[in-house]
């Protein structure tokens, strides 16, 4: 019988219940680790050994792969402890709170040969499997401009809890994120950015809504919006349908342009000419094929197939790197006012924590 992947999971809040739920239909639950009772009493249900904590954990089992689902803070140092235990890791976003932690924890895993796996769960949806391809296979073009829009409505109970009007816990970090990794997945690296974040829906000293134009390196251009205050279908989390936590609608959140047609996501709607490409022609569309699956569920298929060495990381550590990178560079635009230059990939010797301000 083939050997099922042995995964512990570091931290038993919601998230962490949901990656429990899917190592045990995907693998093995090999125990939890959180200092909390309430973890203690999960892994009692579970029939799963319960640890304080990591260091106690890995003091007394090696499983096949960890997964830090933990508050931001911790990310690096416990994913430091499993890198240095030699043990494959599988780390939710952001994968740091800083670019130069984040540098840290990546290098400290490369150097070991320790697989470090970044939790942007949305690249293993078949949907944007599918758009890729698309893509790549030239059905668009040259991409020319992307439009994203994060558009929702947060509830007041939300903010009850006092961190989530500081910064640092405002949309661009927590929701915005994901996007940003979408759009470099689809569209490539970014070359710089530019943006201003405001709140007054709200007044907290945290943003509700933002605004950014991103220049990838193929010269592309993006606008992306997010707001936490506004009341609107148009959001991944509202129109992809991933989780049922939230009602799914029918509208379409990103738009990809390109010299030959434009990609809408998440329904998969390809706009192209017949004939010659001429704005006074008909434009038609086609629904591409849609397939299904949930990609957290997929995301843990993959990494128990890492962990056991059968796959290479879909997310490594560095394209969640990368991805910290692009939102620093947004946070720093915003707060100046002016245009952030990142480093380019090719220099491996610019800190990532030194986008220039212009």
């Amino acid at each position: 019988m083939k050997h099922r992947a042995r995964i512990a999971v570091i931290g038993a809040g919601k998230i962490g219940l949901v990656h429990m739920a899917h190592v045990m239909r995907e693998g093995e639950l090999a125990g939890v680790a959180d200092p909390s009772f309430e973890a203690r009493d999960v892994a009692a249900r579970l029939e799963v050994p319960w640890f304080s904590s990591l260091g106690e954990m890995l003091s007394e089992m090696r499983p096949d792969g960890v997964v830090v689902a933990t508050p931001n803070r911790l990310h690096v140092p416990q994913a430091l402890e499993c890198v240095a235990a030699g043990v494959p890791v599988l780390v939710e976003k952001p994968l740091a709170d800083t670019p130069a932690a984040a540098g840290e924890l990546v290098s400290a895993a490369r150097e070991a040969g320790v697989s470090l796996l970044v939790g942007h769960h949305r690249r293993h949806n078949p949907l944007i499997a599918a758009a890729r391809a698309q893509i790549e296979a030239g059905a668009i073009g040259r991409i020319v401009a992307v439009n994203a829009l994060c558009w929702f409505r947060k509830p007041d109970s939300y903010f009850h809890i006092p961190w989530r009007t500081q910064p640092g816990a405002g949309p661009m970090l927590t929701n915005l994120i994901h996007d940003i990794d979408l759009m470099r997945h689809l569209c490539g690296d970014v070359a710089c950015v530019q943006a201003q974040q405001a709140s007054i829906a709200r007044g907290h000293a945290v943003e509700d809504t933002a605004a950014v134009i991103m220049r990838f390196r193929s010269g592309a251009l993006a606008t992306m919006t997010v707001s936490d205050a506004v009341v609107a279908p148009w959001s991944w989390e509202l129109t992809a349908g991933e989780n049922p936590d939230y009602p799914r609608t029918s509208a379409a959140c990103y738009t990809i342009g390109g010299t030959a047609g434009s990609l809408s996501l998440p329904d998969l709607g390809l706009w192209h000419y017949e004939g010659e490409a001429d704005w006074g022609q008909p434009i038609s569309r086609k629904a591409l094929t849609r397939q299904g699956g949930d990609p957290l569920a997929l995301q843990m298929r993959h990494f128990c197939e890492v962990a056991l060495g059968e796959a290479e990381p879909l997310v490594p550590g560095e394209e969640g790197l990368a991805t910290l990178d692009v939102l620093d560079a947004i946070r720093q635009a915003a707060e100046s006012g002016r245009q952030v230059t990142l480093p380019s990939a090719d220099d491996p010797d610019v800190p990532h924590n030194e986008a220039r301000a212009s």
